[in-house]
């Protein structure tokens, strides 16, 4: 991977660090040619400028997440352009253009706003980044791509042709346990709460994103499945969300739970094939209905919690960690009996009778003042992985623990829904949260994590 850096000068003085990763991989058009072992593949890297803009004024937010959802846009239109022609010296120069003319708005829009960021432009730039990857287990294809065959999934015909690839999945038996926590101490909230809002059973899917891209249609470029909240889409306000039907079984908890589709890659056509999120975007298979989900509530290793407050937005975990590195990335892998074994950039193949588990442990720390910040991460934080303490300025709140239980065929032949240049890497793997408890719930919740109890 080439980085390069690059600074970003706020209108307050305040200097952002901006990191720029060169990048290039594979893809395909709607009805994708097959791969096969050994092809390059190429996808396009962009400087990812949400995670760059901490600091946004509310008045100006927005607007600037529709233009941030504009540059997701044309990254997935120069994505497809290069999938059908594999012509980088027509792609790049166009694409930089688009994308200064959508930074100018950006600055412009901060400028109105009394924030005007310098050096914005040196993010226009892309680039094509070989897929490592593949590179790497071209020797072990033929083997993974062997034993796929055999067992009737991700074959030639059925798997997508922007991946994933045989070296994205690796035996569960073959990972050493690596599941380490911290000791509770003595002022340790024990305590969980668990709600239970079904699987999705009713299918509710759709492909925006109203965290980071409020107000746009198909601001995710991938399809979500959807638990508890059911008003939920791009242009739902918290009053929506207060007022929405939910899932789950306490009617207290009108929280909104999400996260990418899993789909089963066997040449099976889903409903989305023609639809923006799934076939348009290159997401295809039959998605899976979770065989259960859990939510529970956990507390703190080393201090009681404090009640989340109400509309507090939380996204773990990093859709485009193929090309932004591997920082944010959150989502665990694993098998059940297996649990103690959790991968981060790969997918688990179970042996048989065990099940796919996907879990995300959400941050556990809040700053004690905002419900969401511009790049949707610096208002909560993780607790120290060693000691279970949160950063000095701010507060532990109840985790949420998610797992997600799939039961699919064994062997490599599934994959989550994302952005078509991430090339449904498991690595972007995501969650988000959207808290929409009634506060007299909530102080419960945080009651029964504080004093120990096991309450739902």
């Amino acid at each position: 991977m080439v980085a390069a850096s690059a600074a970003v000068i706020m209108g307050g003085g305040g200097l952002i660090a901006v990191n720029v990763y060169a990048n290039a991989e594979e893809g395909t058009d709607q009805q994708p040619p097959p791969q096969s072992a050994g092809q390059q593949v190429s996808t396009i890297s962009c400087p990812d400028v949400g995670n760059q803009l901490p600091e946004v004024p509310d008045a100006a937010r927005g607007d600037v997440d529709r233009q941030l959802a504009d540059l997701d846009g044309q990254i997935t239109q120069a994505y497809g352009q290069f999938e059908r022609t594999r012509d980088k010296e027509s792609l790049l120069q166009p694409l930089e253009g688009k994308r200064r003319d959508t930074l100018d708005g950006i600055a412009d829009t901060l400028d109105q706003a009394g924030a005007r960021p310098e050096g914005l432009d040196s993010m226009a730039p892309c680039t094509l980044r070989a897929d490592d990857q593949e590179q790497a287990d071209d020797q072990e294809q033929g083997d993974g791509q062997e034993q796929a065959d055999d067992q009737g999934q991700g074959n030639e015909q059925g798997r997508s042709g922007n991946g994933p690839e045989a070296g994205d999945f690796v035996e569960i038996q073959s990972v050493r346990p690596n599941v380490n926590r911290p000791r509770n101490g003595r002022n340790a909230s024990r305590g969980t709460f668990t709600t239970k809002c079904g699987r999705n059973e009713n299918g509710k899917f759709n492909p925006d994103n109203v965290i980071v891209a409020p107000g746009v249609s198909n601001g995710a470029h991938h399809m979500h499945d959807y638990v508890g909240n059911q008003a939920t889409d791009a242009f739902s306000s918290d009053d929506d969300l207060a007022n929405g039907r939910t899932s789950c079984r306490n009617q207290g908890d009108r929280s909104t739970y999400y996260w990418p589709v899993l789909r089963l890659q066997n040449g099976q056509d889903e409903d989305d094939a023609q639809a923006d999120g799934g076939g348009k975007d290159q997401n295809v298979g039959e998605i899976q209905t979770p065989a259960s989900v859990s939510l529970k509530f956990a507390g703190n290793p080393v201090s009681k919690v404090v009640a989340m407050p109400r509309f507090l937005r939380i996204i773990t975990g990093d859709a485009k960690a193929f090309t932004n590195g591997d920082a944010n990335a959150n989502a665990s892998w694993s098998c059940t009996g297996f649990e103690n074994r959790q991968l981060k950039d790969k997918y688990p193949i179970c042996p048989e009778g065990s099940k796919v588990v996907r879990t995300f442990n959400f941050q556990s720390c809040w700053d004690g003042q905002n419900t969401d910040s511009a790049n949707h991460r610096t208002h909560v934080a993780f607790a120290d992985p060693r000691s279970g303490a949160c950063p000095r300025g701010f507060r532990a709140v109840p985790q949420l623990v998610q797992r997600i239980v799939y039961d699919v065929p064994p062997g490599p032949g599934f994959a989550v829904d994302s952005f078509p240049e991430q090339l449904h890497k498991p690595v972007t793997d995501h969650g988000d949260f959207i808290n929409v408890f009634d506060e007299r719930l909530m102080r419960r919740v945080a009651k029964c994590v504080n004093s120990g109890q096991r309450c739902t």
